[in-house]
């Protein structure tokens, strides 16, 4: 759900760019307009644009229709590459949280035990390229004086490039979001190693009337009493527990269990599985008025 705000955020970003550029310059001519009286008003709807540009000098010399577009092409490809870092890691043996499909993935060259996550890092390197489709025209329009410059051909390559590129990296993303299988019980052990439960100890010690700089010292205490002896926070004993901080009780083992931690950030925009459900519900009801027509 985070990655889904990030494209929604996205869509508004190419929605906002084509509002600019639906605006219509014929008319504007040259640089000075036309000297035939057209109604500039009527060529503009008859032609499906939203309303004609205001100004003859700047609609033949301005390229930012093109750059709001790249803008928002970097961008959306910036959060591609970034869930696509995710699943470079999550795949990886280290991990092990996703499974990528056969079909997206190849062998490696020497290592016959290798599955690589061909499509998350040709994505993550494809914003690479978007970003150059970005700066190469932000480049050529950075000293252009009024009014069209030769230079501005230039806008077609990067633009054509970047739509291109990204159109095909949302495909393959998709095709890799629908076919990849994950593994909740490996997160769920994950989760148990990396201490995800210091906090709540720390928020259940507060509650029993433990001022927080103390109770984040003592959990703290106990998460290095746990690295030591390669133990989790869970497997600690109640005489243990109570060594650092007399006031635990044996309510503190459901306080900080896993399940418990997450449930309890149940307010919008939290991990917990009824707000996360909440979350997906407005999300669909987005979509599906996006889609009406």
């Amino acid at each position: 759900m985070a990655y889904y705000e990030m494209i929604r955020r996205d869509r508004s970003r190419f929605h906002d760019a084509r509002v600019r550029l639906n605006q219509c310059p014929l008319g504007s001519a040259a640089l000075a307009g036309t000297g035939f009286p057209i109604d500039r008003e009527m060529t503009a709807q008859a032609l499906a644009f939203d309303l004609p540009t205001a100004n003859s000098l700047d609609a033949v010399s301005d390229r930012d229709f093109a750059l709001d577009y790249l803008m928002a092409a970097a961008q959306c490809s910036l959060h591609l590459s970034r869930l696509a870092e995710e699943f470079v890691l999550w795949a990886s043996q280290a991990f092990g949280f996703v499974t990528l499909p056969d079909a997206l993935s190849t062998g490696s060259s020497i290592m016959p035990q290798k599955k690589n996550p061909d499509v998350a890092e040709l994505i993550r390197g494809k914003t690479g390229r978007v970003y150059g489709d970005l700066m190469g025209l932000l480049t050529v329009m950075k000293g252009i004086p009024l009014a069209y410059n030769k230079d501005m051909q230039e806008d077609k390559e990067a633009f054509f490039d970047a739509f291109d590129t990204l159109a095909k990296c949302l495909r393959t993303f998709t095709e890799m979001l629908r076919t990849a299988v994950f593994h909740p019980d490996v997160m769920e052990k994950s989760a148990a190693r990396g201490f995800t439960n210091a906090t709540d100890l720390a928020d259940y010690l507060v509650g029993k009337g433990v001022p927080f700089r103390d109770a984040h010292h003592i959990s703290g205490a106990l998460v290095g009493k746990c690295i030591r002896e390669n133990r989790q926070l869970l497997e600690l004993s109640l005489e243990e527990l109570r060594a650092e901080c007399p006031g635990v009780e044996e309510d503190v083992y459901q306080a900080i269990s896993l399940q418990a931690c997450v449930q309890r950030r149940s307010l919008q925009g939290g991990p917990a599985p009824d707000a996360v459900c909440r979350s997906i519900r407005r999300g669909e009801e987005w979509l599906a008025r996006q889609a009406a027509p």
